[in-house]
């Protein structure tokens, strides 16, 4: 070849520029980077937009979910001075009738007539005792006065009047303490909360 592009000795002329491996390295990692801080960038954005939906969501059904109102009993309990108590005594020990109705005298209930059980109960109570009266009394005066006396077991009768009896059983030993009979009779009287339909 002549000219400008003449060879002369073992060398030859470059046609192309020289590659910068430099530069290709450089620009490898800047994108390396890039996207790794768009990805890390559109986490972040997820989690802010789905932490917003769900503190909106939970604003939501508060907003939407009123504060449950307290219901009211069906029917108001009888107080205790309104009810009148017989008091039978169906156990061997002596007694027991004439003090348990003084005490609960003491406690505001009515006292009727106060002795030893008919033959129906006498000896035959296992438990500590046995509330009787008309059915009415299962839903007013049952509940006050077993409040005097857990695990009595309430039963009705034909009786058209309003007075229940209280027959001791041979498992009585004693009354409920005035303070936690207190406190079983003010949580019948405590209404319960309304059932909520908000989840």
């Amino acid at each position: 070849m002549g000219g400008k592009y003449r060879i002369t000795g073992d060398k030859y002329p470059r046609m192309r520029r020289p590659r910068h491996r430099r530069t290709l390295v450089l620009v490898s990692i800047a994108s390396v980077v890039a996207l790794g801080l768009a990805g890390w960038g559109t986490m972040q954005l997820i989690d802010v937009f789905t932490g917003g939906d769900k503190q909106a969501s939970a604003a939501d059904r508060r907003a939407d979910c009123p504060t449950p109102k307290p219901s009211t009993p069906a029917k108001a309990l009888p107080a205790p001075a309104k009810i009148t108590v017989n008091v039978y005594n169906a156990t061997p020990r002596g007694g027991l009738a004439k003090a348990a109705a003084d005490e609960l005298k003491k406690r505001g209930f009515r006292i009727g007539q106060v002795g030893n059980a008919s033959a129906a109960y006498d000896k035959k109570v296992p438990g500590p005792g046995v509330l009787l009266g008309a059915p009415t009394a299962m839903n007013g005066a049952f509940p006050v006065l077993g409040t005097q006396l857990p695990g009595a077991t309430p039963k009705t009768d034909a009786r058209r009047t309003a007075d229940v009896d209280l027959i001791l059983g041979t498992a009585f030993k004693k009354l409920n303490t005035p303070k936690a009979a207190a406190a079983a009779l003010a949580a019948l009287n405590k209404p319960a909360p309304a059932p909520s339909s908000c989840r």
